[in-house]
């Protein structure tokens, strides 16, 4: 069995639990409280600034072929994810600029930071982010939201062009080749990091 298939079967019910959370689960009935929405578009806005730089990190180490792959990352997530949290943090009145991190931010972006001192490791580590909300955006589109705020969220995550790029990283993954027991741990714990960041400051 490849790793991405070993890490997607540690996942899923990891995954379950975040669907289960208070706060995706609001974001899928389209009711969560502004100012809960608010503070998490503050937060991830701070947190993928961070990512960039992990992809870019990654990106100095990679092999040629994927280069343009971990480049094209960091360009997607600073020009298009950031784009519409900007779009919707205006309509919350989310003050990015102002935004200070939370611990749970904190945490998590000095994991993948750290990670990323590794190829092959640090592909484990971001791999969570990426193939969490890709599985969360296809199970919240099953029922989306009405309220088009949060519809355009869970859409944004729920489109085939995300679910390819995150294809494309468990296809690097494999090739990366990682201590499998390593690469499950940073998995794991990434995972852990995922739910974390739920609980909104």
């Amino acid at each position: 069995m490849a790793i991405s298939a070993e890490l997607h079967a540690i996942g899923l019910p990891l995954v379950e639990a975040q669907l289960a959370h208070p706060t995706v689960a609001g974001i899928g009935r389209g009711d969560l409280a502004e100012p809960v929405f608010r503070s998490w578009l503050e937060q991830d806005y701070l947190f993928l600034h961070d990512y960039v730089r992990v992809f870019a990190r990654l990106a100095w180490q990679a092999p040629a072929k994927h280069l343009g792959d971990l480049v094209d990352l960091a360009h997607t997530t600073f020009h298009d994810e950031l784009d519409l949290h900007r779009t919707l943090s205006a309509e919350f009145g989310a003050d990015l600029e102002g935004a200070k991190k939370g611990p749970a931010c904190e945490a998590y972006t000095g994991f993948l930071l750290s990670s990323a001192a590794s190829y092959a490791e640090g592909l484990a580590a971001l791999y969570p982010c990426m193939w969490g909300y890709s599985r969360l955006g296809a199970m919240l589109a099953a029922d989306p939201p009405a309220e088009p705020r949060y519809r355009a969220w869970v859409d944004t995550y729920a489109d085939p062009g995300f679910a390819a790029l995150t294809e494309r990283i468990a296809e690097m993954i494999d090739e990366a080749a990682p201590d499998p027991d390593r690469a499950k741990a940073l998995f794991t714990e990434g995972m852990a990091h995922e739910l974390a960041f739920w609980d909104v400051p």
